[in-house]
């Protein structure tokens, strides 16, 4: 089973894309192979109108894949939204998959919080393994600031990664 967890946090603009691209890369400089999943409830476009792809799916296919030497990807048009452990799933030759968002999902949950944004934490304390945050909770839960990414990524490998094939 590959190891998963949720970044998440009570809005936008908390900065949880910004920690997850820095844990992604101290991953990979650790040697790490790492899957991400953004989940979006407003829906979204990678296949832009005029574009080869986009024309393919105008005409009624279902599943879109288009692939080159460097990339894969696969559209699929789906009447509903697939559950998080369908899309895990599909995911292999991976040591973790970190996803942005999932905020009721039942993934552990690293919950980005900034004072300035919200008044309280989005998560219970039993869906937490970590806070990255710029305020101090008197929780038993690891806290991290925003610029203690080497501690934070140590901590995720020894957590999710650690007798599982570690770098």
């Amino acid at each position: 089973m590959i190891p998963i967890f949720s970044i998440v946090g009570k809005s936008s603009n908390t900065g949880k894309t910004t920690v997850l691209c820095n844990i992604i890369k101290e991953l990979k400089q650790r040697g790490y192979r790492v899957a991400t999943i953004k989940h979006d409830v407003h829906g979204f476009d990678i296949d832009h109108p005029g574009k080869d792809t986009w024309k393919h799916g105008q005409a009624g296919s279902d599943i879109v894949m288009i692939s080159s030497p460097q990339k894969f990807a696969m559209i699929e048009k789906v009447d509903k939204e697939y559950p998080l452990d369908e899309i895990i799933e599909k995911i292999n030759n991976i040591d973790i998959i970190i996803t942005e968002g999932y905020k009721s999902g039942d993934k552990p949950k690293l919950e980005v919080y900034r004072e300035e944004i919200a008044d309280e934490l989005l998560c219970e304390d039993e869906e937490l393994f970590a806070l990255v945050t710029d305020k101090v909770f008197e929780k038993d839960i690891p806290q991290f600031n925003f610029d203690e990414i080497l501690s934070l990524v140590d901590f995720i490998e020894e957590k999710f990664l650690s007798g599982s094939g570690e770098k």
